[in-house]
């Protein structure tokens, strides 16, 4: 079944708002705790397996980007997608700041001090996260497979157990717009995460061919 752009901008709105929510919620402000990666990961993978044969369940900028380098994603969608993508997530912040608070269970966040250490660690996540999509959700020869929303879930679980001290493990753009919305992340800082990831995705698709 062809779907047509609506239907795709809609099921790129919905994964993204719940899994920028799902972040907003239980990392940003803290509801879930330790466990927050887990809810993230979670989160992802159901909303992949919900949308992935409708638009592709990208859900992230520099995710798009990679997918239309790849040639599996059309040039009309790209800037949509995108804009989808970021609307959404903004969107959830704000209904996480004007719906959820306050609560007793919820910490008004406070702006992350970022280094260079930031940069590494969202380039390199970011290119983990494209290359595995890459490879299980657009090769032909992993095609049909089951495992895809999983695989795609782990690296963000990974990423976000392991260096989300660091750099906060956003690994998308959209998300990160998210972050800046609920003020974990200040806009001086937001380069720092911006540029690392749409290069990480960008790496990630050359090294993909290299090796097809």
């Amino acid at each position: 079944m062809t779907h047509n752009m609506q239907q795709k901008l809609t099921t790129e709105f919905i994964g993204t708002f719940f899994l920028s929510l799902t972040i907003c919620t239980a990392a940003v402000y803290g509801s879930a705790g330790e466990y927050a990666p887990f809810g993230i990961a979670a989160t992802l993978m159901v909303m992949i397996y919900a949308g992935g044969h409708i638009s592709g369940a990208h859900y992230n900028p520099a995710v798009t980007v990679s997918i239309y380098l790849r040639g599996a994603c059309d040039k009309d969608e790209v800037l949509p997608y995108i804009a989808s993508q970021v609307i959404a997530a903004v969107s959830a912040a704000l209904v996480v700041e004007n719906f959820f608070l306050p609560n007793p269970n919820l910490t008004s966040p406070v702006a992350a001090e970022l280094g260079n250490e930031a940069v590494v660690a969202e380039l390199l996540f970011t290119f983990a996260l494209a290359y595995v999509i890459l490879n299980v959700a657009t090769t032909e020869s992993t095609s049909g497979n089951g495992y895809y929303g999983a695989a795609i879930a782990l690296v963000v679980l990974a990423g976000a157990i392991t260096v989300g001290s660091i750099s906060l493990a956003s690994f998308n753009p959209a998300v990160t717009s998210a972050l800046i919305v609920s003020g974990k992340l200040t806009l001086a800082d937001s380069w720092m995460h911006f540029v690392p990831q749409f290069v990480g995705a960008i790496l990630a698709t050359y090294v993909y061919k290299s090796t097809q």
